[in-house]
């Protein structure tokens, strides 16, 4: 693809600089999207992402940044996603001052998505509170509330794409449609570099969508870069290559598989995307009668106000059938309030029931999964990717038992996984991808994955011909200077926050869960109450001679 004409270079690029990277999150796992840069005078922020996953790494999103928010001159923002967006009002509560350039999609979708996360988080620290009081263990404050988030808002600035920008001396920037939700960028930048005053072309590839995915046109981007910084999510696997049909005729499958007798299917959805394809499908389903007409409750404020943004701009959408609204249908039912949400459970008869949050971490699908996963009648279709540390990679995993709440939930329901709705490239389009943007003059950073899918990533590329010192998988809090002949890493001037051997893996957390359901089923299996004694005596015999 031939890169299209650059504007002329402006004279502030010709300044003096080192670039330096430093990787604040979603290195070796696919969340908390940061990354620290420095050239010359200027400081600034490419995504402010939430982690998400085990608690080793959720702890993360109250620790101090690694880096000054005072000091930080502005941020780039890839797309609206919590795990890139989500401590941005974070950012902002502790000093932060500068704008945040994005798309106007992004802007649209975090003036709901922030706010939710705030108020989230107030609600969960008031349950976590509430529990904290009876143990007497001290309270915590959220990460931010809603309102902190609202004020947030007033520091984004939209740009619109395939338009440079300069956001400071020495930095210019332009954002490329990455095609994996509405307003989703790659993020090309160009710095001065050393004496010479070279210029350093940089590219941010935030997430990168499928080919031919719902509502968005192929990935974007120009070539010839020195660096670029890659995401790699699915760089592991490979999906089934389906049409619109053909994604839809499997879809069906499940939900008639799931409805039979009665049955209710549950849908953990993302609620921005994720949501609005499901609801697309579903509708063009019914209609066509290739499933039953049932109730499909809508169980998340904001997958309905998103849904609405996404109405707004259905001129840059494909894919709708000439479909102006996704809500005005007889057969979703949206629940706006927590009243209207427990009224689901009253409900008899079969129906979908979607709620965020689409790794089952927070939200209504919790209460939900409550509800339901005990129970045969249910079907749970896991519709995304879903990280480690998760409940819902817990329950892909096969879990027999979990923990929601504090409460012990037995897991009679059918868990179901599809990867045809994801957002993600798979490994296939993620080296189609790279392919475009050569050459690639100096390096690959992998980021945005876990272990192993940038492990066979790494193998791919190298197959496809690039050198394989040059495709580098930094680790959280990995600094490195950029230089017009190659990389050099540089020593950290802090100790990391986490040892990379925790980052992206169940913590000590996830195994105290498991071990505790263990020890329970043990004790419930047991022929009386002798045996349960003896199998106390062992573990207590253990528990002593480890702490001797």
């Amino acid at each position: 693809m031939p890169t299209p004409p650059s504007a002329p270079t402006p004279q502030a690029l010709a300044v003096d600089s080192q670039v330096i990277l430093h990787f604040c999150g979603a290195a070796r796992t696919v969340t908390g999207s940061c990354i620290w840069v420095r050239s010359g005078q200027t400081s600034f922020l490419v995504d402010c992402g939430l982690f998400q996953g085990s608690k080793t790494l959720k702890e993360l999103n109250y620790r101090p940044f690694p880096f000054d928010p005072k000091r930080i001159d502005f941020v780039l923002l890839t797309h609206a996603h919590i795990d890139h967006a989500g401590l941005l009002p974070r950012l902002i509560k502790e000093g932060f001052t500068g704008l945040i350039f994005m798309t106007e999609g992004s802007k649209d979708l975090l003036t709901f998505m922030l706010p939710d996360s705030g108020h989230i988080q107030e609600i969960e620290v008031e349950h976590l509170n509430e529990r904290n009081r009876q143990w007497g263990v001290s309270g915590v404050q959220p990460i931010y509330t809603r309102a902190d988030a609202e004020d947030s808002i007033k520091r984004f600035e939209t740009v619109p794409y395939e338009t440079w920008k300069e956001p400071a001396d020495g930095v210019r920037a332009r954002f490329w449609n990455a095609g994996h939700i509405l307003g989703s960028a790659s993020i090309e930048v160009e710095l001065a570099c050393g004496h010479e005053q070279r210029i350093l072309r940089i590219l941010f590839s935030g997430d990168i969508g499928p080919e031919h995915k719902l509502f968005h046109a192929d990935p974007k981007a120009p070539e010839n870069f020195d660096y670029v910084v890659m995401e790699s999510t699915y760089g592991g696997r490979t999906r089934t290559k389906a049409t619109p049909e053909h994604r839809r005729m499997l879809l069906a499958e499940e939900v008639k598989l799931a409805l039979r007798g009665d049955g209710v299917l549950l849908i953990p959805a993302f609620a921005v995307e994720r949501t609005q394809e499901l609801l697309c499908d579903l509708i063009r389903l019914q209609e066509a009668g290739g499933i039953p007409r049932v109730p499909v409750f809508l169980d998340s404020p904001l997958a309905i106000q998103v849904t609405k943004v996404f109405e707004s701009h259905l001129g840059e959408l494909e894919d709708l059938g000439g479909r102006r609204t996704l809500l005005r249908n007889p057969a979703i039912v949206p629940t706006l309030t927590a009243d209207e949400s427990k009224q689901i459970n009253k409900f008899t008869g079969s129906a979908i029931i979607m709620a965020a949050s689409g790794m089952c971490e927070a939200g209504r699908i919790r209460h939900h999964l409550k509800h339901w996963l005990w129970r045969r009648e249910a079907t749970v279709l896991l519709a995304g990717f879903q990280a480690q540390g998760t409940l819902g990679r817990i329950l892909a995993d096969g879990a027999k038992t979990v923990k929601i709440q504090g409460t012990e939930i037995a897991v009679r329901a059918k868990i179901r996984q599809t990867d045809l709705y994801s957002g993600h490239a798979d490994r296939d389009e993620l080296l189609e991808w790279l392919r475009r943007r050569q050459p690639i003059n100096r390096a690959v950073y992998l980021t945005h994955g876990e272990e192993g899918d940038i492990d066979a990533l790494t193998v791919a590329i190298t197959a496809a011909g690039l050198d394989k010192n040059r495709v580098i998988a930094p680790v959280l809090d990995d600094e490195v200077e950029l230089t017009g002949e190659g990389p050099i890493p540089r020593e950290r001037a802090a100790p990391r926050r986490l040892e990379p051997s925790v980052v992206g893996k169940p913590d000590w957390h996830n195994e105290l869960a498991q071990i505790s359901l263990d020890i329970k089923s043990q004790l419930d299996k047991a022929a009386d109450d002798r045996s349960r004694k003896i199998i106390l005596r062992r573990l207590r015999r253990a528990l002593e001679a480890d702490s001797e």
